[in-house]
């Protein structure tokens, strides 16, 4: 019997891509051309990998997110990822030496280690 298996991931937010964009270039993808601000979605860059979707809801986010990604630093250098992502648009809320929590633009947090 097959089994299931994840085709997308899908993010609330105010700006879908403005949140696309950020999260495109964090993972060396692109923006799909068809975007917009109510709906955008970002294929995986290479092989593999869900595909992530950006909706727009009107409710501001609210608590801490029950599930986040975890990115691994290229070449395990998490202070030069860690000043890349800030520079487009992430910020850090803790650091923890090994892990850095961070969240995107519009607040979900996510990890680099």
């Amino acid at each position: 019997m097959e089994s299931s298996f994840v085709k997308s991931v899908t993010f609330d937010c105010a700006d879908a891509v403005r949140v696309a964009t950020f999260w495109a270039a964090a993972l060396g993808s692109d923006v799909d051309e068809d975007s917009t601000p109510e709906k955008a979605f970002v294929e995986p860059a290479g092989w593999g990998g869900p595909t992530l979707w950006f909706q727009r809801v009107p409710e501001a986010k609210s608590a801490k997110n029950r599930m986040h990604f975890d990115l691994r630093a290229p070449g395990g250098r998490i202070d030069d990822e860690v000043a890349r992502l800030s520079g487009l648009g992430a910020t850090v809320v803790r650091d923890g030496g090994g892990l850095v929590v961070m969240q995107d633009p519009e607040g979900n947090e996510f990890c680099v280690e």
